[in-house]
């Protein structure tokens, strides 16, 4: 049976979903913007239209990620592809982002993104940075391909390999390391709920309270770094006050903490002074 564009969007609700989730699924399928499904509510869907956007409800009432299921997720205005081997790009991430280039100007700089996942906040750095040489580590192969691939699609030269943290890294050769580490602690509730059941939780989950890949990364930065280097990390809301602790006590200074959109603590950030 045929389906015009408004009953496809009123079905779709009706089931209790998101009316913007709803809209990106049905635009996604019609490969369409959402402007068109209001300026077009009478046109009729075609069949493998009705059964692909069919499927995708049924696949987002079982609560999987809308990211996963349209293989796309945005960030810093850039579209980024998005799979079940990452973490869906998050914008609070964006601080981390805002933070390195209000710190950082457009000399050249050998920056290295840690857990890059999708490649989301190097790609988003040399998409401001041209002049920077950024590459990015993750421990995932398939989160390399995947990083590599919208390095690719975008057209920005960023080199991404596996990885664990910056262990092979070369001694004194970084002059600026970011990372979104794994930071959530296993008995945290909030992994039984929403997007987070769907995604890596190897991507999600740290030991010792969710600190233990911040102590690892600290240790490491101390070698990789030049002097005068800098690590930025995002991380917890609750977390700040350890995360500054250990970069004082792993040498850095200049250690300051810059908060979310929603006034959370979430960035924090020192610069090596002796190694």
């Amino acid at each position: 049976m045929t389906e015009t564009i408004g009953n496809a969007l009123i079905r779709g609700q009706s089931l209790g979903l998101d009316r913007v989730d709803v809209q990106i699924l049905l635009c996604t399928a019609l490969q369409k913007p959402r402007t068109y499904l209001l300026a077009w509510p009478e046109r009729m869907l075609t069949e493998p239209q009705k059964q692909l956007y069919q499927g995708w409800l049924a696949r987002r009432l079982r609560g999987e990620p809308i990211a996963y299921i349209v293989g796309e997720r945005e960030f810093w205005s850039l579209p980024l592809k998005t799979n079940a081997s990452t973490l869906i790009p998050r914008p609070d991430t964006e601080i981390l982002v805002e933070t390195v280039l209000a710190h950082f100007g457009p000399a050249p700089t050998v920056c290295l993104d840690l857990g890059t996942g999708t490649g989301a906040i190097a790609l988003a750095l040399k998409s401001e940075r041209p002049g920077w040489l950024i590459s990015g580590i993750d421990r995932q192969p398939h989160a390399v391909e995947l990083a590599q691939e919208n390095a690719v699609t975008l057209g920005l030269t960023v080199e991404f390999r596996v990885g664990d943290w910056c262990a092979d890294v070369a001694p004194g050769s970084v002059d600026l390391l970011v990372s979104n580490p794994p930071y959530i602690d296993a008995d945290d509730p909030h992994l039984r709920l929403g997007d987070v059941r769907f995604e890596p939780a190897g991507a999600l989950v740290a030991e010792r309270g969710g600190l233990s890949e911040f102590e690892k990364i600290v240790e490491q930065a101390s070698v990789c770094l030049t002097l005068g280097g800098a690590l930025f990390f995002e991380h917890g809301w609750q977390q700040a006050a350890p995360v500054r602790a250990m970069l004082a006590v792993g040498g850095f200074s200049r250690v300051e903490t810059v908060t979310d959109y929603g006034g959370n603590e979430r960035v924090s950030l020192g610069y090596l002074e002796h190694q």
